[in-house]
């Protein structure tokens, strides 16, 4: 299975409706949430194959392939959702996220499972999204993953959930339930973000200043001076 930036994906064409606008190549969606393979599962609804395991990894991972009208990059990000991260692991996180998304994403798509949602885990994504400015949640989608045991009447139990129901409201309302869902709509979904911000994405600026072009022997002392703005970024937003 291709994990590295850059492979190249054969991904499955649901139809002949363009995705992308005409202006825009690609496509950048980070996944957030709290589990692994919630999100993988999501990923590989996505490419409409199987590219995510869902077993744990260390580190993000960017797969990239052609989509109706352009190409896409699904960046899945690492657990970092927990009250043990230390504020170095946040840090780290927030670089290859920025890293992997480089410009930066046109959308966040928060995979969320509804029953293990907590206000720890709201905090801890809103702080991250703010790295990304103050726009981010402008470019954030909600997906609820299926509860784990169904009732009747579960997606109106779940979506009163306070920290569930607060996540939406941040992200004025835009929302779906993986129940299901097929690979089209959540494109179209996806699409309708990027449109309603005219194909702008957001950005780092720590990151964006790494990424000046330096002559090699100048780019160690620049990434020093990076990481430390990110550390007092991640200082200054509480985390």
């Amino acid at each position: 299975m291709a994990t590295a930036s850059g492979d190249q994906l054969p991904l499955k064409r649901s139809s002949s409706y363009e995705f992308l606008p005409p202006y825009m190549s690609e496509l950048r969606v980070v996944l957030l949430g709290n589990s692994w393979s919630q999100r993988s599962s999501v990923g590989n609804l996505i490419v409409g194959e199987t590219v995510f395991n869902k077993e744990q990894s260390e580190s993000s991972l960017r797969i990239s392939g052609p989509l109706e009208g352009g190409k896409i990059a699904l960046i899945n990000t690492e657990d970092v959702l927990h009250s043990n991260t230390s504020q170095h692991k946040l840090t780290e996180f927030i670089e290859n996220c920025a890293r992997n998304s480089a410009p930066g994403p046109h959308v966040f798509l928060l995979v969320l499972q509804p029953e293990d949602f907590t206000e720890e885990h709201k905090r801890m994504i809103c702080r991250i999204l703010k790295n990304f400015g103050d726009r981010s949640l402008d470019h954030s989608l909600v997906l609820i993953s299926t509860p784990r045991e169904e009732s009747p009447g579960f997606m109106e139990k779940y979506q009163q959930h306070p920290p569930l129901k607060e996540m939406i409201r941040k992200c004025r309302y835009r929302f779906l339930w993986q129940k299901n869902l097929d690979r089209s709509e959540l494109l179209t979904r996806l699409s309708q973000i990027v449109k309603e911000n005219n194909g702008e994405h957001v950005s780092y600026e720590a990151f964006q200043d790494a990424s000046s072009t330096l002559p090699d022997d100048h780019q160690r002392p620049k990434l020093k001076q990076t990481q430390a703005s990110i550390l007092s970024a991640v200082q200054a937003a509480g985390m």
